[in-house]
């Protein structure tokens, strides 16, 4: 039975998360965090989220978090709350599954560093779906090559605050790397006016906001005379919370290092 705690406990996604952890059967919740100020605090986890009473209060300072009689502690909140959950875990060896977005090359650094520490599952999107999609669009990417341009779209509810998600970033370092490209250098995130020309190169990022869209992920690859379109969508924030929570499961006693949804999945 792994002992899961929850960070952003009282947020749209911790809520999932925490149903899925109380219908699992390898499962159980043993801690929930928000920030200080947040008015649930100190209310029963499983009736914010709807499950009924879990007997696991709502905390809003990660030192009262039980990790030591606890295996992993899953993280969808921002990267500031992230790095610093993150450094309270390593201290206590706990093992962690990291699913916010909006992260910097160099927030991502510091993730890694502490990662010779304790074992991270580090990923922009924890769909089991969206994770095939990243090693398909790796291997048609590679396949077509420099002959079809590709433009990335992505659209999401109007609540979300970063812009390009993260899983519409990874999937253009995905689709760089298997071009030979820097994402960095060939990412084009706005097109206005008199533009000229599409580069060879450039590999265009297009982002949508409106309602209550889960998430939407299209890659076009588009050729002379043809194109090919590979698009995932989520109907439900639970494809998230339940991959993240079998990340959770694999993680636990893993040896320290750095890992992704593709090692979870077995494909690497």
């Amino acid at each position: 039975m792994a002992k899961i705690m929850v960070s952003g406990a009282a947020g749209r996604m911790g809520r999932r998360i925490i149903s899925v952890v109380h219908e699992h059967e390898q499962a159980t919740l043993s801690g929930a965090l928000e920030y200080a100020g947040n008015p649930l605090v100190g209310q029963d986890a499983g009736e914010v989220a709807g499950v009924g009473s879990l007997g696991v209060p709502i905390v809003g300072d990660a030192g009262r978090l039980p990790f030591a009689d606890s295996d992993v502690l899953i993280e969808f909140t921002n990267p500031a709350a992230t790095l610093a959950n993150l450094e309270t875990a390593a201290e206590h060896r706990v093992s962690m599954v990291i699913g916010t977005t909006g992260m910097t090359v160099e927030e991502r650094e510091q993730v890694k560093s502490f990662a010779s520490r304790m074992p991270v599952v580090l990923a922009p999107n924890m769909s089991v779906g969206v994770n095939v999609l990243f090693k398909i669009v790796a291997e048609v990417a590679g396949i077509l090559g420099d002959d079809f341009d590709v433009e990335i779209l992505e659209a999401h509810h109007r609540l979300k605050k970063d812009a390009p998600s993260g899983t519409a970033v990874r999937l253009g370092e995905i689709v760089a790397a298997a071009l030979d490209r820097d994402y960095r250098e060939v990412a084009v995130f706005e097109r206005q006016g008199f533009t000229g020309e599409r580069t060879r190169e450039e590999i265009g990022m297009q982002t949508l906001r409106a309602g209550d869209i889960v998430g939407d992920h299209l890659v076009l690859f588009g050729g002379l005379g043809e194109r090919l379109e590979i698009v995932h969508r989520a109907h439900s924030r639970d494809t998230f919370a339940r991959g993240a929570l079998r990340a959770a499961l694999w993680v636990a006693g893993r040896e320290p290092g750095l890992y992704d949804m593709q090692d979870v999945l077995g494909f690497k």
